[in-house]
Parts: C-alpha cells; sequence; structure tokens
C-alpha cells in the first residue's frame, strides 16, 4: 500500500514505520524532522496547517515519481503526529496542536477518498496516566467500552480525536480506526523492567500496560489489513502486565475497591487487548520477559 504517515520520526512512529516498510509497505513520512531511513521518504510537513497537508496527500511520495505523470494518491493513512504528553508546551497549545492536526489529516483524508484511516489515541483517555492525585479506573480491565473521563488537556484532545475519526466515518463509510496506545517501549528501554517488581508502584499510572514499538507496527499493519470494520477503537498494547505479578494481587494492591469486569486471570492484562486479538489476530512478538538480555 500506499502511506501517508505522519509523525513517522517520533518514539514510536521510527519503529512502527520500518516495520511496514519491511512489509512491502511504500512510504511518505510527514513530519517536521526527517526520519532518514532506507527506502522512506520524508516530507516536512506543519500537520496543523491544513493548506501543507493537502499538499502532501496530493504529491507525490519521492521524485522518480516524476516519470509516471500525475502522482497516484495514497491508498492509507496513519496519523501518529501530536504533542506527545502534557508539559511539553503550554495545556491549551497541547489540545490545538493535536486536535487541529487531527481534524486536518482525516478531513484530508475523507475527502480525497482515503478509504483507510488510523489515528493514534491513547491510554491517557481512561483517565489514570496523568490525574492529578491518585486516580482509579472505573472497572477492570479497561477495555473498549469504558466510558472515557480524561482531566488534562492531552487526553482530552485524544477523545476529541476519536470523535472527530468516528465523524467521518459517519460521514464516508471508509474504515477509520483509532489506537489507544499504551506506553511505548523502545528496544533498549527493557533495561528498566527487571526493577519493575521491586518499585511496581511506578507502574500503576500506565495500568501495568506496555506496548513494545515494534509490535506497534505489527498492530498497524493488522489494521491496514483489515478492511470493512467502519470506526472502531483498540487499545494497542502487548498481552502481558510488568511486572511479572499475577493480574489479581495487581489488581487488589493498587485498585483496591475497583470492581473486577468477568474472569481476571493471573497473567490477563489489566489494560486488555482483547480485541486486537480477537478481532485483527494480534500476537505478541516481544513479550518483556523474553526481552532483557
Amino acid at each position: 500500500m500506499r502511506i501517508f504517515f505522519t509523525g513517522g520520526s517520533g518514539k514510536a512512529g521510527r519503529h512502527a514505520v520500518p516495520y511496514l516498510r519491511d512489509r512491502g509497505h511504500q512510504i511518505l513520512n510527514a513530519d517536521l524532522a526527517p526520519l532518514g531511513a532506507d527506502g522512506v521518504s520524508d516530507l516536512a510537513v506543519d500537520v496543523t496547517d491544513a493548506g501543507q497537508v493537502w499538499n502532501a496527500l496530493t504529491g507525490p511520495i519521492d521524485l522518480s515519481e516524476l516519470e509516471d505523470g500525475p502522482a497516484p494518491g495514497f491508498d492509507a493513512v496513519v496519523h501518529f503526529a501530536a504533542i506527545p504528553r502534557i508539559g511539553l508546551h503550554p495545556d491549551n497549545e497541547t489540545f490545538r496542536i493535536n486536535t487541529m492536526s487531527t481534524y486536518n489529516v482525516v478531513e484530508a483524508a475523507a475527502k480525497l477518498g482515503i478509504r483507510k484511516v488510523i489515528i493514534a489515541s491513547s491510554e491517557t483517555t481512561y483517565g489514570v496516566c496523568f490525574a492529578r492525585g491518585r486516580a482509579d479506573p472505573h472497572y477492570l480491565p479497561v477495555d473498549e467500552a469504558y466510558d472515557v473521563d480524561p482531566e488534562d488537556s492531552y487526553a482530552l484532545s485524544k477523545v476529541c480525536n476519536e470523535h472527530t475519526a468516528r465523524a467521518f466515518a459517519r460521514r464516508t463509510g471508509a474504515d477509520v480506526y483509532a489506537l489507544r496506545i499504551g506506553n511505548v517501549i523502545e528496544p533498549h528501554e527493557y533495561g528498566a523492567f527487571a526493577g519493575f517488581r521491586d518499585d511496581p508502584e511506578c507502574r500503576r499510572r500506565n495500568l501495568f500496560n506496555y506496548i513494545d514499538a515494534r509490535d506497534l507496527g505489527q498492530i498497524v499493519d493488522l489494521c491496514l489489513g483489515h478492511d470493512g470494520l467502519g470506526f472502531q477503537v483498540f487499545n494497542a498494547a502487548n498481552s502481558f502486565n510488568a511486572p511479572d505479578i499475577p493480574a489479581p494481587e495487581l489488581a487488589e494492591r493498587f485498585f483496591p475497591g475497583v470492581p473486577i469486569k468477568g474472569d481476571l486471570g493471573p497473567e490477563d492484562a489489566l489494560f486488555s487487548n482483547a480485541k486486537i486479538r480477537q478481532v485483527l489476530g494480534f500476537e505478541d512478538r516481544h513479550d518483556w520477559r523474553n526481552e532483557q538480555g
């Protein structure tokens, strides 16, 4: 597929983009900073500028395509570009950049007739990660049916983006999938996991989840390959809690009194990825317990 990928130079994108390239996709990385990956074209695009987004989406992937006449367009859009958390910009600027960039990208894709759009939402929408003080989820494990209720500008922007995605999916009938991405872990970061058993509290705000950046690439690829689902929200995380403590014990120690939805087995994740396993066929390739060496 010909993929317009925004934010491919970021922490998640710089692993997801090469994964997609290696699966045979052609990719234009639209980012303010270049990725510089072999076989991937970079274009400096400010996605908060609707004109730049439209121009980039209607141009070629690289100069070699000039020989073939008009650009053939894109088959899919993957929108990862964003301010990645609170505390980097004033709150209103985080909200503006994240919501306007998503509106610009999804609207342009819809009006150009692109039938597959994937956007990066966030684990923070569940209202625990960036809460002031100690917040509990409504129930465990958290799944996509959860009534999200964040209090911070970053997570609020992601909830708004999910509604934007849903609106355009309804308008066009296209597939628009929102990934509630967990705590992204790069290969070099696995050394920290050894200490999580000694200090599991440090993982509470993340609901003890993680997503290997390479497995996130797999999830994106699975989304590209599954058509006809309309608007969907998927928790994008690996299948195991970190640290390696039985899930009922984690729930009792760190979320006392929080209702348990269904049965909670010892290895069940408190941040449920059951939907991507059942609907998309996701299988972990990077279990943290095998990655620390």
